[in-house]
């Protein structure tokens, strides 16, 4: 019997990490023309990399502050890149829950307003997300 190198005999494999889950997701949705499934998935995967985006603050640390003489900038290619935050799974996971209860919050606001249609569409991106986690 063949095993997969990655899972101990008699084990399950890990599931593949959540953000890999929701970009194989788009590209699916993407191929078969499913907007709404496409578009909550770009805005939940724009939202896992903002949060590893560093605060500007700390992306201006390694220059000498209140100086803008050309002497003291960085020079070359990627000199002035910051490293990314690296988000864990939990992180992620976590983000994704967010923008349900962003959902959540907003379809109850459209259904207090009298604006059904909007909070069924917010529904159904919740069902979306929901089927993640």
């Amino acid at each position: 019997m063949m095993t997969d190198a990655t899972t101990e005999p008699g084990t399950q494999p890990s599931p593949a990490p959540l953000r890999h889950r929701l970009r194989d997701a788009l590209g699916v949705a993407i191929k078969g023309r499913d907007r709404l499934s496409a578009s909550v998935l770009r805005a939940t995967l724009g939202a896992i990399e903002n949060a590893e985006a560093v605060p500007a603050d700390a992306a201006s640390a390694g220059s000498v502050p209140g100086s803008l003489a050309i002497e003291r900038s960085p020079v070359g290619v990627g000199a002035a890149e910051v490293a990314r935050r690296v988000l864990t799974e939990g992180d992620v996971h976590a983000i994704v829950r967010a923008e349900l209860a962003e959902r959540e919050a907003a379809a109850d606001t459209y259904l207090r307003a009298g604006r059904p249609e909007q909070a069924d569409r917010l529904r159904a991106e919740i069902e979306v997300l929901a089927a993640f986690l």
